[in-house]
């Protein structure tokens, strides 16, 4: 354990850096500061509410849409923020690697860590909603734990592609922000997936993300919520499709990002 600390102990206390540093950047010479980080997702979710079930009638017969929605939009901005911040993280910092011999995977680190402590902070306005809207809690809830990890999972090997191919490719910032506006609205974050026709539903809960937010709708807020077990007719061992995939593309991403870290301080 003392050799693991030695070994780790600058990486810790540089991470602890990088993101204490993100923190003041990015919310310098800002009036409300850190509240932007509640705000945000607060706003979305008001606009999106009232389109989709004022108007569009979407979250009709949807128990407690109101949680259902705003818990699928902070997935997403997680989602986003780590991968969004991923995509430039290792040129940004193109001045620290030239100067400083550190593992690099601590910079993408840092962008996830950033994206957790918002997650944590806009989580407070789940619980709120939860309480103003009477929604029952059982000892199921504690499933969110490991589909947190999921998720967390997921960012980081969309953050380590991302940010080791942004170095070669400066192409890939444009092309993500394309693919994340389409991913949006084919991942069931602001309808049911009962309003999708059952073939193609199948396919859509296979993607990681889309079974993330289903079965964590499904153990905190209602049981209403079709799962990647319901919709392939119970099995309870198709979730193994979506977890393989996820810990097969990290590992892929983990060694491509490591196999081209050694050439980022020429080529930032």
């Amino acid at each position: 354990m003392g050799k693991f600390r030695q070994k780790y102990r600058y990486s810790l206390i540089l991470l602890r850096e990088l993101v204490r540093t993100d923190f003041k950047i990015r919310y310098q010479n800002s009036i409300l500061g850190y509240v932007w980080s509640l705000l945000r997702p607060l706003l979305l979710f008001v606009i999106l509410y009232f389109v989709f079930t004022k108007f569009l009638k979407v979250g009709n017969g949807v128990p407690h849409y109101p949680v259902y929605l705003l818990l699928g939009l902070l997935y997403w901005n997680f989602f986003v923020e780590v991968t969004m911040g991923s995509v430039t993280a290792i040129v940004g910092k193109g001045d620290l690697i030239r100067k400083i011999n550190f593992p690099k995977y601590v910079i993408i680190l840092s962008v996830l860590a950033s994206g957790l402590i918002n997650l944590v902070l806009t989580s407070v306005v789940i619980v709120i909603f939860m309480i103003v809207g009477h929604v029952s809690v059982s000892w199921q809830a504690l499933i969110l734990i490991p589909l947190v990890l999921e998720l967390i999972l997921i960012a980081l090997t969309a953050a380590f592609f991302l940010s080791a191919a942004f170095v070669r490719y400066r192409d890939i910032s444009y092309i993500w922000e394309v693919i994340i506006q389409a991913a949006f609205y084919i991942t069931p974050i602001l309808y049911p997936l009962s309003r999708i026709p059952h073939s193609f539903a199948k396919f859509m809960i296979l993607n990681p993300f889309a079974q993330v937010i289903q079965d964590s709708r499904y153990v905190l807020i209602t049981h209403s919520t079709e799962t990647i077990s319901n919709i392939y007719g119970g099995d309870k061992w198709i979730w193994l499709i979506p977890i393989g995939i996820t810990l097969v593309l990290l590992v892929l991403t983990s060694t491509y990002f490591r196999r081209r870290s050694s050439a980022f301080a020429e080529e930032v």
